[in-house]
């Protein structure tokens, strides 16, 4: 089975981590480091896709600045989105030529991470043909940007668990007008801990990419951070 480094990263801001894919998945491009998953939890921040427009912000830069929330425009697809406290996000740097996958079936495959980890704590969430990412009945669950280059992929999944505040408030997430985004707790009507759900979402990871996860250590995860500047 295929290997694949797993770093957890806890919760960490947008722009070190956007910097630090950015130099993961070039070195993957270059055959210099294997297959790479990061997990982890954002503090407040607003990213804009391909797709986004201006009109997909709510709220000016100045006051989303002054509540603490960051925006960035980057290279992924699909339009505007929130990432926060209470939300699980995986980054999947992989050679999807080695995996053999092509970008749909990719696409797949991280909704499938979703469906299953959901499954798992009693949310049957399902597809929407057209609609990349994870939905209930109740609304839209999870996300999915990403962005393939040279058959390298970065960016990924964001998983709601039990988002506080809720920030898809302050934007049109996906382009899509009053679309209800939901968190895993409000489907379950129970309390959901992030780690939990964590640690659930990187078996199905295993399972549905058919990888062996090879956990770095507290230390070794500084080590790889360090050129990153990513504290």
């Amino acid at each position: 089975m295929k290997r694949c480094l797993l770093l957890r990263l806890g919760r960490v801001p947008y722009g070190p981590v956007l910097h630090f894919q950015r130099s993961l998945h070039a070195e993957r491009r270059a055959h210099r480091i294997p297959d790479v998953l990061l997990s982890l939890e954002h503090t407040p921040v607003i990213t804009l896709g391909r797709t986004a427009s201006p009109q997909d912000l709510l709220r000016s830069r100045e006051e989303l600045q002054q509540n603490g929330v960051e925006v960035f425009v980057v290279e992924r697809g699909g339009g505007a989105t929130y990432h926060g406290p209470g939300q699980l996000v995986f980054y999947p740097i992989l050679d999807l030529r080695e995996l053999g996958l092509s970008l749909r079936e990719y696409v797949q495959r991280l909704e499938e991470v979703m469906i299953l980890t959901g499954r798992a704590f009693g949310a049957e969430l399902f597809r929407r043909p057209g609609y990349p990412g994870a939905w209930h009945t109740s609304g839209k669950v999870g996300f999915i940007g990403v962005h393939v280059r040279g058959w390298v992929s970065m960016h990924g999944l964001a998983l709601n668990v039990d988002l506080a505040p809720n920030g898809f408030r302050w934007i049109v997430p996906c382009g899509m007008p009053a679309l209800p985004v939901v968190s895993l707790r409000e489907i379950v009507g129970r309390a959901v801990s992030l780690p939990a759900v964590e640690n659930v979402a990187l078996q199905a990871f295993a399972e549905v990419f058919r990888v062996e996860p090879v956990e770095l250590s507290g230390a070794e995860v500084r080590a790889w951070l360090s050129p990153s500047g990513l504290r």
